[in-house]
């Protein structure tokens, strides 16, 4: 990750790790966080709810990266630090209101979808704008930027020209909005052209714990 950063002319240290702990046991989490992992994400509220609760002496930084059903938004808005995947106004509205009065703003990003699949969540890239707009206003949230997951492309080129819509709105929107400062791109085939393109975090579960349990 830093190689890269230092390849494609990036500042050091401008790309975060956010470790995927889906299906991975609570015990493969603490040994990352041992080694100075800090930050994980999550797709299952019912399986991350246990993991946050077992490790929550560690002060780890909790990520909801999965699709939000309604019915789950205020277990989300009460359990998480991040949620990367809003995708309507309508889950956005109820995560403001859901989140505890005691606790700061819930940081968001907003998920689109780039490659139009319907089998992928988010938002079109045209409805992005209107979509941060919104967000902005509610009181519960901190919008802090986009997130995506293209169509698996296997050369660096493509990969990239997939990344580049994304980026270039991230830049025009975070002079609309200031506090703007998360591009979520790249997985574990894609992280190199995902920071060549201005990721600021990407998104590793294999490369970090290994296969998935089954």
């Amino acid at each position: 990750m830093r190689d890269f950063e230092q390849r494609y002319g990036r500042s050091a240290n401008s790309v975060r790790l956010l470790a995927v702990s889906k299906q991975q046991s609570i015990e493969k989490i603490h040994e990352a966080a041992q080694a100075g992992v800090r930050d994980f994400g999550e797709n299952y509220l019912q399986e991350a709810e246990s993991k946050i609760a077992a490790l929550a002496s560690l002060g780890l930084c909790w990520h909801f990266i999965g699709p939000i059903q309604s019915n789950k938004t205020r277990m989300i808005a009460e359990l998480f630090d991040w949620v990367h995947s809003i995708e309507r106004d309508k889950i956005a509205r109820r995560l403001s209101e859901q989140r505890p009065a005691g606790m700061p703003p819930l940081n968001v990003c907003v998920q689109v979808n780039l490659s139009g699949e319907k089998s992928k969540s988010g938002c079109t890239l045209q409805d992005v704008d209107a979509l941060c707009d919104e967000i902005a206003l509610l009181s519960g949230l901190k919008l802090r930027g986009l997130m995506a997951i293209p169509a698996p492309l296997d050369q660096l080129d493509e990969q990239r020209a997939a990344f580049a819509p994304l980026a270039d709105r991230f830049q025009r929107l975070k002079r609309l909005h200031p506090g703007m400062d998360t591009l979520s791109i790249g997985m574990s085939n894609d992280f190199e052209a995902a920071i060549a393109e201005g990721s600021t975090q990407i998104r590793l579960g294999t490369a970090i714990f290994g296969a998935r349990r089954a």
